[in-house]
């Protein structure tokens, strides 16, 4: 997390808490469904991380807009990649399907921090430079 850490010490403090909420919710996941817990703890915990990232990303995306970010696009469309594993996770928790949710979550969680600390980083870089 030493490349999530840098990056919060440079953004600004809204996204720095946001992005700590975000991987904190997506942690508290990872862990419940490690531990095996009940099927409606694992759902929770996802709805809180879908819901909550969705309204991150449509800030982050009105932001990005406001400031004419020139990689709005691909930006995005790593949102949109997130949010669509978040539905397949469920879709798999609904169905009962916990060894895909296990490896799956994992894999949200990499995408998420190497996003934080590629994509977010630089959009961050931007703003700062633009001030």
């Amino acid at each position: 997390m030493s490349d999530i850490s840098e990056f919060n010490k440079s953004a600004n403090a809204g996204t720095d808490r946001e992005h700590e909420v975000q991987l904190g919710l997506l942690e508290a996941l990872c862990q419940a469904v490690r531990e095996g817990r009940d099927a409606q703890s694992v759902a929770l915990n996802l709805a809180q991380l879908r819901s909550y990232s969705e309204a991150h990303f449509a800030s982050e995306e009105l932001l990005m807009r406001l400031k004419s970010y020139e990689d709005y696009a691909t930006h995005v469309e790593d949102h949109e990649r997130m949010l669509d594993a978040l539905r397949d996770i469920a879709d798999d928790h609904a169905l009962g399907k916990s060894a895909l949710v296990a490896g799956n979550v994992e894999n949200v969680l990499e995408f998420i921090q190497w996003h934080i600390a590629t994509r977010d980083r630089k959009f961050a870089d931007m703003v700062r430079s633009s001030k």
